[in-house]
């Protein structure tokens, strides 16, 4: 499962909208963001064609996150 870090979660309601963000990104499917850890990995639809990991960070950050 690709993963990134997500910093700036404080909270369960920062988690549900990082996981939120991250499952809009075209392609990617089940979402695990957990907030103790800071990580959020996913798993990609169609493995021959994987998300490309800068695409879940632009989605992370955009919603005021910081990701690497």
């Amino acid at each position: 499962m690709p993963e990134i870090q997500v910093k700036g979660m404080s909270c369960d309601h920062c988690r549900k909208s990082v996981t939120e963000a991250v499952a809009k990104v075209p392609g990617v499917k089940d979402v695990q963001v957990d907030l103790a850890s800071g990580k959020a990995s996913w798993q990609d639809a169609d493995a021959a064609s994987p998300v490309p990991v800068e695409a879940v960070k632009k989605a992370v950050t955009a919603i005021g996150f910081e990701a690497s």
